[in-house]
């Protein structure tokens, strides 16, 4: 079994790299799919996190992603709490799911903050995903994010020389899908297979 993280900033396109890494056969995990359903309602990390900061987060009785995001991106001791509830939990789930994987599988974990959380070596292999940041904010705009909640999210990520600087290999993903499939395909047949392999000799 090989552990690989895939990083990059927000908007930088790791989720198509990822979707890509899943159709060739990885088996893919979304840091941000396990951290909202960690906190889903009826759980104890939903419990937690209304204890922690209160109704304001909810609308009609559900977590109020949005309004969550704007309380703890605008103050660094807030993030930090919200980061105490959700990682914990995020991390049991990871390892549940890797458990329960065959032996021989490629793991592609999908983790935004892999350098903020210096979590580089619970992983065999790093792959971070880069865009030029006018092409990473034209993508989240497009997503309906304002420039403010840009902005914010930005600030509270690592830098991409960062994330660089721990890769093993970086995708340069400017928006041409076809030249990201081919770093892909090229990193996964060449570099993860062989390794996987050579792990269960």
């Amino acid at each position: 079994m090989l552990k690989v993280a895939l990083t990059g900033g927000i908007g930088s396109g790791k989720s198509v790299a990822g979707d890509f890494f899943e159709d060739l056969g990885a088996v893919v995990i979304d840091a941000d799919q396990l951290a909202r359903a960690v906190v889903e309602r009826g759980t104890e990390g939903f419990d937690e996190l209304v204890s922690a900061f209160g109704d304001e987060i909810l609308t009609n009785g559900l977590l109020d992603r949005a309004k969550l995001a704007e309380i703890v991106f605008a103050d660094k001791q807030k993030l930090l709490r919200l980061e105490g509830i959700i990682h914990p939990r995020v991390l049991q789930a990871f390892e549940e799911i890797v458990e329960a994987s065959p032996l021989n599988s490629v793991i592609i974990y999908q983790i935004p903050i892999l350098v903020e959380k210096a979590a580089k070596d619970r992983f065999d292999y790093v792959i971070t995903v880069t865009a030029p940041l006018e092409v990473r904010i034209a993508r989240l705009k497009a997503r309906g994010m304002k420039s403010y909640e840009i902005d914010a999210r930005l600030k509270a990520q690592a830098s991409d020389s960062e994330r660089s600087d721990i890769a093993d290999s970086v995708f340069e993903n400017s928006g041409d899908l076809d030249t990201l499939l081919r770093q892909v395909e090229n990193i996964y047949e060449d570099v993860l297979l062989p390794r996987a392999e050579a792990k269960m000799a």
